[in-house]
């Protein structure tokens, strides 16, 4: 039978079309998958009432539940131990326990694009837990939609935090605990809190892109020290 050369390249066109097409659909999911993932299961931790606790335990091995049979096992208090007690956050109401690490240049990219696939970064020149100054950690998107799966996983529920959330972080194989003060949405040019680290009051300050997968704002978190041991405090690491 013969085919007109019309209907060839109609066949060819449509083909393509639908490459073009599933390759945008699996880019999509690739890209928002992991923000949908800890959405979904931090609002299924709030409908399940999960509150995590903390221990100061480190781990060197131990069997876990992933996933949602994870958020959904609720015969004992779930526990956050954190991955590195050298430096680690966590934020219990988010479930987050990240590794922290020190002394990234904010101001290269080439540096803290490596770092943040990792975990967090505290940004060089600010101060550290216990310290009277700012501590700036920061854990930020990429810019562009297909850095998202790379950098914007570790802080996109920043937004969900209100005041009198709960913030550990563990540096030193010490713990320091800070209380959720407020939230401030503001312009990437602003490194104030970074330059300006030395305050003299310590001050614990998280910083993620706004919105998610854009470079548009940066959302600040501004944490205070709860009430902890002061011979701990004295005891903490005096670089800067």
């Amino acid at each position: 039978m013969y085919c007109k050369p019309e209907g060839n390249r109609f066949l060819i066109l449509r083909t393509i079309g639908n490459f073009l097409l599933f390759f945008s659909v699996l880019g999509f999911v690739a890209t928002f998958a992991p923000m949908l993932y800890y959405e979904a299961s931090f609002r299924l931790k709030e409908i399940s009432h999960i509150n995590y606790e903390i221990s100061s335990e480190i781990l060197h091995k131990e069997t876990r539940t992933t996933g949602f049979g994870k958020i959904l096992n609720t015969s004992k208090k779930p526990t956050l131990m954190p991955k590195d007690t050298t430096f680690n956050i966590l934020i219990p109401k988010l479930g987050l326990n990240e590794k922290v690490f020190a002394n990234v240049d904010a101001s290269s990219e080439n540096e803290y694009s490596l770092v943040l696939q990792k975990g967090a970064a505290h940004a060089k020149g600010t101060y550290f837990p216990g310290q009277d100054g700012n501590i700036y950690i920061f854990a930020h998107s990429g810019e562009n939609f297909w850095d998202g799966v790379s950098f914007n996983n570790i802080f996109y529920l920043l937004k969900d935090l209100q005041p009198k959330d709960e913030i550990v972080i563990f540096f030193n194989n010490k713990r320091y605990n800070y209380i959720v003060d407020k939230l401030e949405i503001v312009n990437p040019s602003d490194t104030s809190f970074i330059t300006s680290a030395k305050t003299g009051k310590e001050q614990l300050i998280l910083q993620t892109c706004w919105p998610p997968l854009t470079t548009w704002n940066r959302l600040l978190v501004f944490a205070k020290p709860a009430l902890q041991d002061k011979s701990s405090k004295a005891a903490a690491l005096t670089t800067f």
